[in-house]
Parts: structure tokens; sequence; C-alpha cells
């Protein structure tokens, strides 16, 4: 079977960037488990998995248009500490860290400066504007089942625990 739209994929990777490695499940981790085709990775690695089949290994390089596209400049703000977990206590710059929302929900942040009730943050993802090389090693493809795609992903387990 290849992988495809409402396809579910498991899978284990490494990713590189600028010659270092910044993350990997190959050593001991569990793998990714991904519904394709419903936005939840960076378009360049949802085409890089189309068509593959369990087994298969593979190198994959995305551009910044097709990962988390280019920084833009001026892309700061100023937030109050209390929109960060733990107020804020012991960010400092450089930190990349999880800003929660107003209107619900989360993203990525580097740190810039930490003042004494605020934070100054660039908003671009920490990965916006690099080349990412991805090593990748195919462990599973299969249907979907439907609640997996009322639901929007995958189960890995296929009984819709969470």
């Amino acid at each position: 079977m290849q992988a495809g739209k409402d396809k579910v994929i498991s899978f284990h990777y490494t990713l590189t960037v600028d010659g270092q490695q910044v993350e990997s499940s190959f050593d001991g981790g569990e793998p990714l488990w991904i519904l394709l085709g419903h936005g939840q990775l960076i378009p360049g690695m949802e085409a890089g998995l189309e068509g593959k089949s369990v087994g298969d290994k593979f190198d994959l390089e995305i551009t910044p248009e097709q990962g988390y596209g280019a920084r833009q400049d001026g892309m700061t703000q100023r937030v109050p500490k209390k929109y960060f977990p733990q107020q804020g206590k012991g960010l400092k710059a450089g930190d990349t860290t999880v800003l929660s929302l107003k209107e619900g929900g989360q993203r990525v942040v580097v740190v810039q400066k930490v003042g004494s009730s605020v934070v100054d943050i660039d908003l671009n993802h920490p990965m916006a504007g690099k080349t990412l090389h991805f090593t990748i090693d195919v462990q599973t493809v299969r249907d979907a089942s439907e609640e997996e795609l009322s639901h929007g992903h995958a189960h890995p387990k296929g009984d819709g625990e969470h």
C-alpha cells in the first residue's frame, strides 16, 4: 500500500538543519503517526511522503518555501509574561518557547529579550528561512478509519485512543 491522502502513515525520522541534528525518533523514540492530506505536516513533508510504502528509507530536503516559510523582518512583539507557561520564569534571550494565544491555541516563538513584566519575541517560526534535511524510515501505511477521518488525525492504535 502506498501513502497518500486519507492514509495513516507512521515513520521514524531525523531532522538536520545547517549540519546539526535537531531531533530524531530513531533512538528508542516512538515513530510519528500522521493522517496524510489533513495539514498535519509542512507541505514539503506531505509531498515527500506521497507514494511511499512500508520499508521505504529515504532522505528529503525541504526548502523554506515548502517548510516554515521565509523569515520576515519586523515580526517582533512585546507580550506580557502572563501569556507564557509559568509566567515567563526562567526565560532568557534565544530560548524557544510556547506562547498561549488569547483566542486559544499556542504558537512557538523565540525570545529576544526578557523584561520585568514583558517578553520581546520573534513571531517567525524557529525553522523559518531554513532548509530542512530529513532521513525517513516508513514503518506503517494503512487506510484511515472512519473515526480517524472524522477526527482529522491518526490514532496510532487504530482504536480512537488519543
